[in-house]
Protein backbone atom coordinates (compact mmCIF):
# COMPACT_ATOMS: atom_id res chain seq x y z
CA UNK A 1 0.00 0.00 0.00
CA UNK A 2 2.65 2.23 0.51
CA UNK A 3 4.64 1.95 -2.98
CA UNK A 4 0.99 2.66 -4.43
CA UNK A 5 0.24 5.58 -2.59
CA UNK A 6 4.45 6.69 -3.25
CA UNK A 7 3.34 6.24 -6.80
CA UNK A 8 0.14 8.38 -6.91
CA UNK A 9 1.69 11.31 -4.90
CA UNK A 10 4.59 11.48 -7.44
CA UNK A 11 2.15 11.26 -10.33
CA UNK A 12 0.58 14.13 -8.62
CA UNK A 13 3.21 16.03 -8.06
CA UNK A 14 4.28 15.86 -11.53
CA UNK A 15 0.45 16.93 -12.39
CA UNK A 16 -0.02 13.48 -14.52
CA UNK A 17 -3.32 13.11 -12.12
CA UNK A 18 -5.84 14.56 -9.74
CA UNK A 19 -8.53 13.89 -7.25
CA UNK A 20 -11.67 12.21 -8.98
CA UNK A 21 -15.59 12.02 -8.00
CA UNK A 22 -16.22 10.37 -11.62
CA UNK A 23 -18.31 7.19 -11.63
CA UNK A 24 -15.80 5.51 -13.62
CA UNK A 25 -13.57 3.11 -11.37
CA UNK A 26 -11.19 0.13 -12.73
CA UNK A 27 -8.27 -1.10 -10.52
CA UNK A 28 -4.96 -0.40 -9.88
CA UNK A 29 -2.03 -2.04 -8.62
CA UNK A 30 1.83 -2.12 -8.37
CA UNK A 31 4.22 -4.67 -9.58
CA UNK A 32 8.21 -4.34 -9.22
CA UNK A 33 10.45 -2.80 -11.38
CA UNK A 34 12.64 -5.53 -13.46
CA UNK A 35 15.31 -3.78 -12.06
CA UNK A 36 14.26 -4.50 -8.74
CA UNK A 37 14.36 -1.27 -7.61
CA UNK A 38 11.18 0.52 -7.07
CA UNK A 39 7.37 -0.59 -8.10
CA UNK A 40 5.80 0.34 -11.28
CA UNK A 41 1.93 1.64 -11.31
CA UNK A 42 -0.60 -0.53 -13.31
CA UNK A 43 -4.02 0.68 -14.02
CA UNK A 44 -6.00 -2.17 -15.68
CA UNK A 45 -8.34 -0.37 -18.06
CA UNK A 46 -9.29 -3.40 -20.13
CA UNK A 47 -13.49 -2.72 -19.31
CA UNK A 48 -12.83 1.03 -20.55
CA UNK A 49 -10.98 -0.26 -23.67
CA UNK A 50 -14.19 -2.09 -24.45
CA UNK A 51 -15.85 0.95 -24.86
CA UNK A 52 -13.40 2.67 -27.12
CA UNK A 53 -13.32 2.69 -30.59
CA UNK A 54 -9.85 1.30 -31.70
CA UNK A 55 -7.94 3.98 -33.94
CA UNK A 56 -5.93 0.94 -35.88
CA UNK A 57 -2.52 -0.09 -35.85
CA UNK A 58 0.69 2.99 -34.61
CA UNK A 59 1.57 2.79 -38.34
CA UNK A 60 1.16 0.47 -40.91
CA UNK A 61 4.65 -0.02 -42.11
CA UNK A 62 7.55 0.05 -39.54
CA UNK A 63 10.84 2.01 -40.37
CA UNK A 64 13.45 -0.12 -41.72
CA UNK A 65 17.21 0.47 -41.92
CA UNK A 66 17.29 0.87 -45.89
CA UNK A 67 15.57 4.11 -44.92
CA UNK A 68 18.29 5.57 -43.60
CA UNK A 69 21.10 6.87 -45.66
CA UNK A 70 24.02 5.32 -46.11
CA UNK A 71 27.36 7.18 -44.55
CA UNK A 72 25.23 9.84 -43.01
CA UNK A 73 25.80 10.77 -39.40
CA UNK A 74 22.86 10.30 -37.21
CA UNK A 75 21.32 10.63 -33.55
CA UNK A 76 19.03 8.99 -31.62
CA UNK A 77 16.41 10.70 -29.84
CA UNK A 78 13.85 8.63 -27.08
CA UNK A 79 11.29 11.03 -25.73
CA UNK A 80 10.51 10.07 -21.87
CA UNK A 81 7.04 9.46 -20.86
CA UNK A 82 6.09 10.65 -24.10
CA UNK A 83 2.19 9.64 -23.35
CA UNK A 84 2.25 11.76 -20.24
CA UNK A 85 3.64 14.79 -22.12
CA UNK A 86 0.07 14.13 -23.90
CA UNK A 87 -3.05 15.48 -22.07
CA UNK A 88 -6.43 14.19 -21.85
CA UNK A 89 -9.20 16.19 -23.09
CA UNK A 90 -11.07 17.08 -20.38
CA UNK A 91 -14.53 15.27 -20.99
CA UNK A 92 -12.53 12.05 -21.46
CA UNK A 93 -10.09 12.52 -18.18
CA UNK A 94 -13.26 11.30 -16.06
CA UNK A 95 -13.19 7.21 -17.59
CA UNK A 96 -9.49 6.77 -15.87
CA UNK A 97 -10.73 6.98 -12.79
CA UNK A 98 -9.49 4.50 -10.08
CA UNK A 99 -9.69 4.24 -6.48
CA UNK A 100 -7.65 2.88 -3.53
CA UNK A 101 -9.67 1.13 -1.56
CA UNK A 102 -8.18 1.14 2.77
CA UNK A 103 -8.54 -2.02 4.52
CA UNK A 104 -10.39 -2.45 7.77
CA UNK A 105 -11.74 1.56 6.97
CA UNK A 106 -7.93 2.62 7.88
CA UNK A 107 -9.06 5.80 6.56
CA UNK A 108 -10.87 7.27 3.80
CA UNK A 109 -11.15 5.89 0.17
CA UNK A 110 -9.26 7.65 -2.37
CA UNK A 111 -10.37 8.26 -5.85
CA UNK A 112 -7.87 9.79 -8.49
CA UNK A 113 -7.80 9.92 -12.21
CA UNK A 114 -5.45 10.78 -15.18
CA UNK A 115 -5.15 14.12 -16.93
CA UNK A 116 -2.63 12.87 -19.36
CA UNK A 117 -2.77 9.97 -22.12
CA UNK A 118 -2.35 6.54 -19.59
CA UNK A 119 -0.58 3.47 -20.41
CA UNK A 120 -2.53 0.50 -20.91
CA UNK A 121 -5.53 2.80 -23.25
CA UNK A 122 -5.61 0.93 -26.14
CA UNK A 123 -5.36 3.78 -28.20
CA UNK A 124 -2.52 5.75 -26.26
CA UNK A 125 0.02 4.15 -28.40
CA UNK A 126 -1.56 5.48 -32.11
CA UNK A 127 -2.09 8.76 -30.27
CA UNK A 128 0.92 9.40 -29.51
CA UNK A 129 2.47 8.31 -32.72
CA UNK A 130 0.27 10.73 -34.40
CA UNK A 131 0.79 13.50 -32.01
CA UNK A 132 4.77 13.06 -32.25
CA UNK A 133 4.46 12.64 -36.00
CA UNK A 134 2.64 16.23 -36.62
CA UNK A 135 4.89 18.04 -34.08
CA UNK A 136 7.57 16.59 -36.16
CA UNK A 137 6.18 17.52 -39.86
CA UNK A 138 7.63 21.46 -39.77
CA UNK A 139 10.59 20.35 -38.54
CA UNK A 140 10.95 17.74 -42.06
CA UNK A 141 9.47 20.18 -44.20
CA UNK A 142 12.39 22.61 -43.20
CA UNK A 143 15.09 20.79 -44.57
CA UNK A 144 14.91 18.22 -46.99
CA UNK A 145 18.20 16.68 -46.89
CA UNK A 146 17.59 15.27 -43.84
CA UNK A 147 15.98 12.14 -42.94
CA UNK A 148 13.83 11.82 -39.77
CA UNK A 149 12.08 8.47 -38.96
CA UNK A 150 10.12 8.34 -35.54
CA UNK A 151 8.22 5.78 -34.19
CA UNK A 152 5.50 6.48 -31.30
CA UNK A 153 8.63 7.95 -28.75
CA UNK A 154 11.94 6.87 -30.54
CA UNK A 155 13.32 9.33 -33.21
CA UNK A 156 16.15 9.02 -35.45
CA UNK A 157 18.10 12.09 -37.35
CA UNK A 158 20.17 11.76 -40.15
CA UNK A 159 21.62 14.66 -42.41
CA UNK A 160 24.38 14.84 -44.71
CA UNK A 161 26.52 16.92 -41.60
CA UNK A 162 27.25 16.31 -38.06
CA UNK A 163 26.21 19.92 -37.69
CA UNK A 164 23.32 19.89 -39.49
CA UNK A 165 22.33 16.36 -37.45
CA UNK A 166 23.26 19.02 -33.76
CA UNK A 167 21.05 21.49 -35.23
CA UNK A 168 18.06 19.06 -36.26
CA UNK A 169 18.75 17.33 -32.83
CA UNK A 170 18.01 20.67 -31.18
CA UNK A 171 14.84 22.02 -33.49
CA UNK A 172 13.43 18.68 -32.56
CA UNK A 173 13.90 19.13 -28.73
CA UNK A 174 12.22 22.47 -28.74
CA UNK A 175 9.68 21.43 -31.12
CA UNK A 176 8.53 18.60 -28.50
CA UNK A 177 9.06 21.14 -25.68
CA UNK A 178 6.00 22.43 -26.87
CA UNK A 179 3.69 20.04 -27.63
Amino acid sequence: MDALLELIDRELQRGHMEPSTSPWNTPVFVIPKRTGEGFRLLHDLRKVNEKIQPMGPVQTLLPMNSMIPEGQPCAVLDIKDCFFSIPLHEEDKERFAFSIVFPNSQRPNLRFQWKVLPQGMINSPTICQITVDRALAPVRRSDPTATIIQYMDDILIAAPSGSQVDQLVSTVSETLKRV
